[in-house]
């Protein structure tokens, strides 16, 4: 059974029920109405006809005989009210005239003065059975009886009617369901052939929402979440493949070229260890290129729990020195740190570090000889900001977009003294937004470069 027959018979079975639920309560308060109405109407003619019995020395009979003429109770065609007097044996005194040849039963196991079904040549009657006293003693019985047969034919038409038309009702529910079911999961529908056309040559198709916001646009919208991040992270896996191979093999051609070069002779112990060393360095570089890859490939916002603490900003500022204190020996720099140093950070240290690691290493590195990098630190607009300026040859203006791309150098042609990936300001980008981190770049072409930390 397919989910929408499903769906159909689960509405049919609810309505069913309900549906017949409505039926027995429609069937019930109109027997029960039409009966009590007879009832009503059969009691007042017994107490109307009871006034009308004389008790002689413990006989009973009608006192006026104009009941008898009565044309009610000559004619059964008009109101076919039945009247009759028994002793307390059950036996005949006295009857109306439209009764003719016929008389009523006597039901000694009925209560007094309870309606009850009884029949009279075979057809339905509604009787009534009133007990006659003097002084407390029982002489007879009155009894009245009318017709039922109108009575029971309505309460059975009714019957039918509604047991005809509960199938019937039922039939159609359970195709105007059908047709409101297959109407509704239309979306599903939808979902389903949207999710069966993606693949992963075509993971930028995404599933129509409904324009109801009901559960069928939430599972949409889910699966949509959901497909952003698969794409994401094929995007990170094919971004760190294509960058992996370009990046390596390099490296991998110089080191192997470097390598057949020292089998193909004999050669001096000090070749031997130059060249070494020099497939050492290219190794290093390349494991640190390949650390830089995989962090890029694996940073992803939503899977990522920062830790965050209240830090100092010089202690920052100071542990990033600390790291290339031997560069900065090197070269001569000289650092000057300006501002309040007594300002704090509400941040992630692990991911903070790399942020600063970063700016400070390029400043390092991209400074002349015996030049001097600045770091300001102040408060803005209620913002932190750590800013770190160099007096290297800054960056072309046409380059400014494109300094946060992957293995993206500026002039590179211009710095081949200069090692390095081109992975650094990627890195920087993707923690800063993890971190809710401002980046900006200053450019102050051929006096250096302006980099502005906001917290």
């Amino acid at each position: 059974m397919t989910f929408k027959d499903r769906i159909a018979l689960v509405y049919m079975l609810t309505a069913s029920t309900l549906i017949a639920v409505v039926f027995f309560i429609i069937y019930f308060i109109v027997s029960t109405t039409v009966y009590s109405n007879l009832d009503t109407a059969l009691t007042y003619e017994a107490q109307k006809h009871l006034r009308d019995i004389v008790i002689t020395d413990d006989s009973l009979k009608f006192d006026n005989q104009a009941i008898q003429n009565e044309r009610e109770h000559k004619e059964a065609e008009v109101l076919p009210f039945f009247i009759q007097i028994v002793d307390t044996a059950g036996n005949l005194l006295q009857k109306s005239s439209n009764l003719k040849g016929q008389m009523l039963t006597f039901h000694r196991e009925v209560g007094e003065n309870k309606c009850f079904n009884s029949e009279l040549n075979r057809k339905a009657i509604r009787q009534i059975q009133i007990p006659i006293k003097r002084n407390d003693k029982i002489l007879g019985y009155f009894l009245t009886a009318v017709s039922l047969e109108g009575t029971k034919l309505v309460v059975d038409n009714l019957r039918k009617v509604l047991l005809i038309l509960f199938p019937v009702i039922l039939a159609f529910l359970f195709f105007i369901a059908r047709f409101l079911a297959d109407k509704n999961i239309k979306p599903i529908v939808n979902i389903i052939e949207t999710t069966n056309r993606i693949t992963k040559h075509n993971l930028s198709e995404r599933v129509e929402l409904p324009k109801t916001r009901d559960e069928l646009y939430i599972l949409a919208h889910a699966i949509n979440e959901l497909l952003d991040r698969i794409q994401s992270a094929f995007e990170r896996e094919k971004q760190f493949t294509n960058d992996a191979s370009h990046e390596l093999r390099t490296p991998l051609s110089v080191i192997k070229g470097t390598l057949e070069v020292l089998v193909r002779k004999p050669r001096k112990e000090e070749e031997y260890k130059e060249k070494i060393q020099y497939s050492i360095s290219e190794i290093n570089a390349m494991s640190e290129r390949v650390d830089q890859l995989l962090m890029l490939a694996r940073f992803d916002k939503a899977n990522i729990a920062l830790r965050k603490v209240q830090l100092p900003v010089i202690s920052l500022i100071d542990n990033s020195i600390h790291r290339y204190r031997k560069l900065i020996e090197k070269k001569n720099i000289h650092i000057e740190i300006n501002g309040d140093q007594e300002l704090t950070v509400i941040t992630d240290p692990f991911y903070v570090d790399m942020i600063m690691n970063n700016i400070i290493s390029n400043a390092v590195k991209y400074s002349h000889v015996e030049s001097t990098v600045e770091i300001y630190v102040y408060k803005e607009n209620e913002k932190i900001i750590i800013e770190v300026r160099d007096e290297g040859g800054g960056i072309k203006e046409d380059d400014m977009q494109s300094v946060f791309n992957p293995f993206f150098r500026s002039e590179p042609l211009n710095h081949k003294h200069i090692t390095g990936s081109g992975l650094g300001l990627s890195i920087v980008k993707k923690v800063s937004e993890v971190l809710g981190v401002e980046v900006r770049l200053k450019n102050q072409p051929g006096k250096g470069l302006n980099v502005q930390i906001v917290f």
